[in-house]
């Protein structure tokens, strides 16, 4: 029972670890309580995503008749856009699990616990076993976050988790939050065709997000029929709908249904951190840029330490830590980490906003068109707009890209490498990009 390295939380930080410590000879277990893939592959990334595919092939037959296509009477079944879900989310876990013990690696599918430290060795236990490893990695992740707003409690009300279980559609659905995960579960339920509401206790949805773009996505769903109430509180939840105040006055949004989605917050608690005295920072555990925590020999990767709360962030954390641990060269950069939102049309941003810049006092200059500026982009998107901006520091680097329309998820990567690689615009723009293509979107920006 002793390990090179033990891994407690098989997310996407935990699972990444675990293949590259085992495809470097490193013998390793991997703890996992829940299930394999954690909330990303079980309860978020993937589940959400295979639904909203749905959604947005339903919105394409709604609107088929702009391309010269008759599409009569387009319908749904709720049932087969569940199943199609559960068996994409089990083929995934599936085929993470399996490559997972390719590598060599040990799982144990129970709750581990830190118990200390023995002859320099971590000490685990787990289902009454005792598990000893000379490196640890923490990936146990996040949970939502329950505010205590008057009258939850008495109420049957949704997270995430349950919303990707649900049977039927309500009529009407309040989403109190409207950051990203609540966004997507508005464009999803918008398009099935209930009337979604959105609270959102800030002046712009989207949290840290870019505003303009973030503004822009609002505009374009409020067409659609969702409404939103920015800048505005949830004072108490009734059996029959939300109380909200703004500007002290107070009224009542009737709805079938709640979805509480104001956030994640760290795994923190129950794991035995303290056992090491394991140094924290705000609302995670303090790491450096090897993801090292206070104790030499502790790594932390992913939600648990409140920074990101990104899976794709937490794969490249763990591909950190364990070179870290190899003696390969290597360290995090947070500057060129892609933040997407899967609506229809999808918004996404890499490095600094305009907001962040004029909060830190620093001089940039901006640069944005129209996506509509790209052929590829007229030719797919009827009536479509778009924004793509880029960002620059007075060195004229780019240090910030945001777009919207699609497919922005796939196109804000070559930004965040532009970014990553320091690159100024010219630099950038001497890159050739196939035509007709959206990217192009990046060679037509000038400054």
């Amino acid at each position: 029972m002793n390990f090179d390295i033990a891994i407690i939380g098989g997310g996407p930080a935990g699972y990444t670890a675990a293949e590259r410590a085992g495809a470097n000879g490193l013998k390793a277990v991997l703890f996992e309580k829940k299930a394999i893939g954690g909330v990303c592959l079980n309860e978020g990334c993937i589940p959400t995503k295979t639904l909203l595919y749905s959604a947005k092939i339903l919105d394409s037959i709604k609107t088929a008749s702009k391309y010269g296509v008759s599409a009569e009477s387009p319908s749904f079944d709720l049932s087969k856009i569940m199943n199609r879900k559960d068996k994409t989310v089990k083929m995934l876990t599936g085929g993470v699990k399996m490559t997972v013990n390719s590598y060599g690696v040990t799982i144990v599918e129970k709750e581990a616990f830190i118990e200390g430290e023995k002859d320099g060795l971590i000490r685990i236990t787990c289902d009454g076993e005792t598990y000893f490893a000379r490196y640890l990695l923490v990936c146990t992740g996040s949970d939502t976050v329950i505010p205590p707003i008057p009258g939850l409690s008495d109420v049957s009300y949704w997270t995430s988790k349950e919303a990707l279980e649900i049977k039927e559609l309500p009529q009407t659905l309040v989403i109190i939050g409207g950051g990203v995960i609540g966004m997507e579960f508005a464009s999803f339920f918008n398009s099935m065709g209930v009337k979604v509401h959105v609270v959102e206790m800030m002046p712009e949805i989207l949290g840290a997000m870019d505003k303009e773009t973030s503004g822009m996505l609002r505009t374009e769903y409020a067409k659609r029929g969702v409404t939103f109430y920015l800048n505005t509180k949830v004072v108490e939840v009734k059996p029959d709908g939300v109380v909200i105040e703004k500007d002290g006055k107070a009224s009542t949004i009737e709805a079938e249904k709640i979805l509480l989605s104001v956030g994640r917050k760290a795994n923190l608690s129950g794991v035995g951190l303290d056992k090491l005295n394991i140094e924290l920072l705000r609302n995670g555990v303090k790491v450096d840029e090897y993801l090292q925590t206070s104790h030499p020999h502790v790594y932390a990767c992913g939600d648990i330490t409140g920074y990101s709360l990104l899976a794709h962030t937490a794969i490249r954390e763990a591909e950190v830590a364990i070179n870290h641990i190899l003696g390969v060269e290597d360290h995090m950069n947070y500057n060129c980490v892609p933040g997407v939102v899967y609506t229809n049309p999808e918004v996404a941003g890499v490095g600094k906003t305009e907001e962040e810049l004029i909060k830190l006092g620093l001089p940039y200059r901006v640069s944005k068109l129209p996506m509509a500026y790209s052929g590829r982009f007229v030719a797919e998107n009827e009536q479509g707009n778009g924004l793509c901006k880029l960002i620059q520091d007075e060195e004229g680097k780019i240090i910030g890209c945001h777009m919207l329309g699609n497919p922005a998820s796939e196109l804000i990567v070559i930004a965040g490498i532009a970014i990553q690689r320091g690159y100024t615009v010219e630099e950038f723009q001497k890159t050739v990009f196939p035509h007709p293509t959206v990217g192009e979107i990046y060679h037509e920006i000038m400054f």
